[in-house]
């Protein structure tokens, strides 16, 4: 009987522990999700800025090339890695490729940025 009873216990701590398990790993699983989301949204403007503000929406800035190398150093001095001139591009080349609000934020956000370089870049060569 005891030997029953301290199966049950051992159960029951097991159901318990991967309970907690499951409530961490779905909070961290959503958290990703909300950061990758909002990341995505975030550089979608990027581009968006680039090209609407800093090329007056023309393909290319007369001085493009000096405004994302200056953007990047200023950038990477306050926010660290992930603002080099070839992120910046994919960033500029992201909101050409769907520069309706309504795409890049319903189906290019549940993407991950790489996903989304990725389907940038196979836009860029069709």
């Amino acid at each position: 009987m005891v030997n029953e009873l301290q199966k049950i216990q051992t159960q029951l701590t097991e159901n318990y522990v991967e309970g907690i398990r499951s409530i961490l790993q779905k909070a961290r699983d959503y958290t990703y999700r909300t950061i990758n989301n909002v990341m995505v949204q975030a550089y979608w403007l990027i581009g968006e800025r680039i090209v609407r503000q800093e090329q007056n929406d023309k393909e290319r800035a007369d001085y493009g090339t000096y405004i994302i190398k200056h953007l990047s150093q200023e950038l990477t001095k306050e926010f660290g890695t992930g603002f080099s001139i070839a992120n910046l591009k994919n960033m500029r080349q992201f909101y050409r490729a769907f520069p309706d609000i309504k795409i890049s934020y319903t189906l290019c956000s549940q993407l991950s940025w790489s996903y989304n370089r990725l389907i940038i870049h196979d836009i860029e060569y069709l």
